[in-house]
């Protein structure tokens, strides 16, 4: 491109998607379309046509794509990417005289203005563009030295309307000033459901649980469609400051203690807990998972036992108090006195940095590839930028998921310099308007770019208020939530599965919380709340239009408790509205009305909906129509849409 800065005329400003000006780049996944915008504007009334440029990282030419108007200088293009890896792109725009001359024919014609001088105009311009070798253009160029009704005619033509937007004339353009970077992942990143488990509760005899036990119950949790099967800590568990039941100061003896408080005399972080079992049986336990499609999530909680080893080898890791001991971690009010968080100000930071980097690899050498990663927003986010960069240097595809319920723009952050995923405020949104605003945040903000959401309804730190004292309605509808506004979801599954609604009084936290203490569960039982969750994921798998998080689209609906969204697949192939009672004690009722834009229906209506939970049949032939649910029956609509010819 030839510097021609004095002739261009087009400014390009406000190219999306981009993350701080392309610092960071944006996160797309495996057949994802990038949305290109700008804003596009030049003087005068001349015509200006623009471009996407875009390439994937390594490669010499650029493929180009056509930018269209959308409204006043707001422009808009996209592309899709089909392979992994780093895409760069920018914009390229310019005064088409060529258009602009077109435009103005037809203008003068219509309004009967002698164009003789305008057809030599449109000679002269067939022929730079055709450069003496395309014969289309050649040809075009004679037909306007018709006779000149003749010659009128072809130019007011569909045929010459095409040949303009076919070939248009690129002079003087101007290009944007970056080549913005996005970054491509696996299909996973984007699509995920995860269930959450304590091994040491998995026996089917009401003992310590070990590996092999999770093992049996691989089954259980294919079988209700999970793909990500996550773990608290697995490694030795502190015996100095170790925590009791509820969370008491003292353990008593025989008590398990928390699995975040890690290490001991047995081990550290690349150690495994003796009474769940053995390194070999955790590999076996991975391969396992594997033949039914599950991935098994390690907890990578980077903080230490006051006897983890790394206390006594590296003292200068910790934070000294004036009286000789280690500052243990604290949220006030809350104390963890059975945990040492590290001191990332230490002198010997990278030695530090290069240890828990380690720790990843090695666990990525035992076969995993997904670490939900604990409280990443307590430890330096450059640290995280440089880990997870190394890593990735190193091994493709895998997944860290921030588990950071924190400050909006720490979590922001952390989503910037690499986190795959991210937990969410979604536990805490509950009335139609919050969900929407948060919903429209995610998908339609700038952090669309950069933080993929995955929405868990409980934690086992968190039993929110809304489920507390509750019945299975609140759970069944919150699942719903959770696991159709979000294309990556989890729970904390025996609570929830089984309705765990006891909580510390006055506080988000379980009663008897399995955190410090082994549960005993009948893994055997099923429930009602067993069978949704088996559906709701082999919808999810059934259909694309679930499977993605960015293709949500509200619908009206008159009625404040009942929500109502649209997810859609780009070529309409899979369709989902999903409608929701957000009232767990009353049956509510309203109508609905139907995106006919987004569905790309005109004027007669016929849909044939059928819902997935009860496996009803519905014809919808209106704009509006009336829906009814009773939460007790079923707290909410999952229906599979399908558009048909209008029999009318």
């Amino acid at each position: 491109m030839q510097d021609n800065r004095g002739q261009s005329r087009v400014i390009i400003e406000n190219v999306q998607p981009q993350v701080d000006g392309g610092l960071y780049p944006a996160k797309r996944t495996v057949g994802e379309r990038v949305d290109v915008t700008a804003d596009i504007f030049g003087d005068g009334h001349d015509h200006i046509r623009a471009q996407v440029w875009y390439k994937k990282e390594g490669e010499e030419a650029w493929t180009t794509v056509e930018m269209l108007q959308v409204m006043n200088d707001n422009w808009k293009g996209f592309f899709h990417v089909q392979q992994k890896g780093l895409y760069l792109f920018t914009v390229v725009a310019w005064i088409d005289h060529f258009e602009t001359w077109y435009d103005g024919f037809k203008k003068k014609a219509a309004a009967h203005v002698d164009v003789k001088v305008e057809l030599l105009e449109g000679i002269a311009f067939l022929k730079k563009l055709a450069d003496e070798n395309n014969k289309e253009l050649l040809q075009a160029a004679k037909k306007l030295e018709a006779p000149y009704i003749a010659a009128v005619e072809y130019v007011l033509s569909e045929e010459f309307k095409e040949l303009v937007h076919h070939y248009p004339l690129i002079e003087y353009e101007t290009l944007y000033e970056k080549a913005l970077p996005v970054v491509v992942e696996f299909k996973k990143a984007n699509y995920s459901s995860w269930y959450e488990l304590f091994p040491r509760s998995a026996s089917l005899e009401g003992k310590h649980g070990t590996f092999n036990d999770v093992v049996k119950l691989l089954p259980r949790i294919a079988s209700m469609g999970f793909d990500v099967l996550y773990l608290p800590p697995i490694h030795p568990i502190g015996k100095v400051n170790r925590k009791g039941k509820n969370n008491n100061v003292k353990a008593e003896p025989g008590e398990p203690g928390s699995p975040w408080a890690i290490g001991s005399d047995e081990g550290g972080h690349k150690a495994i807990l003796p009474e769940l079992g053995t390194l070999k049986d955790y590999k076996h336990l991975i391969t396992e998972a594997k033949k039914y499609h599950i991935d098994i999530a390690l907890d990578l909680a980077f903080q230490c036992a006051p006897d983890h080893p790394y206390v006594k080898e590296h003292p200068q890791w910790f934070k000294q108090r004036p009286d000789g001991t280690i500052q243990y971690a604290e949220n006030p009010p809350k104390k963890y006195q059975d945990i040492y968080p590290f001191n990332f100000e230490t002198d010997d930071w990278m030695e530090l940095w290069q240890e828990l980097k380690s720790v990843i690899t090695f666990w990525i050498d035992q076969g995993v590839q997904i670490f939900r990663v604990d409280n990443p927003h307590t430890k330096p986010i450059p640290f995280w930028q440089w880990a997870i960069a190394e890593v990735g240097k190193l091994y493709p595809d895998i997944i860290f998921l921030s588990e950071a319920f924190t400050r909006p723009r720490i979590m922001a952050s952390l989503g910037k310099i690499g986190f795959t995923q991210s937990y969410t405020y979604f536990t805490w949104r509950n009335s139609k308007a919050e969900i929407i605003e948060y919903m429209n945040e995610l998908v339609y903000g700038p952090s669309r770019n950069y933080f993929r959401p995955n929405f868990w309804p409980n934690t086992p730190d968190i039993l929110p208020y809304h489920l507390q004292h509750q019945g299975e309605n609140i759970f069944i509808l919150r699942l719903a939530l959770a696991a159709t506004l979000s294309s990556n979801y989890g729970i904390y599954g025996p609570a929830y599965e089984f309705y765990d609604n006891t909580p510390m009084p006055g506080k988000e936290e379980y009663y008897n919380s399995e955190k410090y203490e082994i549960k005993s569960y009948d893994w055997k039982m099923t429930n009602r709340m067993t069978d949704i969750i088996t559906i709701i994921n082999q919808a999810r798998k059934n259909n694309a239009a679930l499977q993605s998080t960015w293709n949500i689209q509200f619908c009206h609906i008159e009625n404040q408790n009942l929500l109502a969204y649209l997810k859609a697949t780009d070529d309409l192939s899979s369709i989902i509205l999903v409608i929701v009672n957000l009232d767990q004690h009353s049956r509510q009722s309203g109508y609905v009305q139907i995106p006919k834009e987004r569905l790309g229906i005109k004027d007669h209506i016929n849909l044939k909906l059928h819902d997935l939970m009860t496996d009803e049949h519905y014809t919808w032939t209106q704009e509006w129509n009336y829906v009814e649910i009773d939460p007790y029956k079923m707290p909410f609509h999952l229906f599979k849409v399908e558009v048909h010819e209008s029999y009318m």
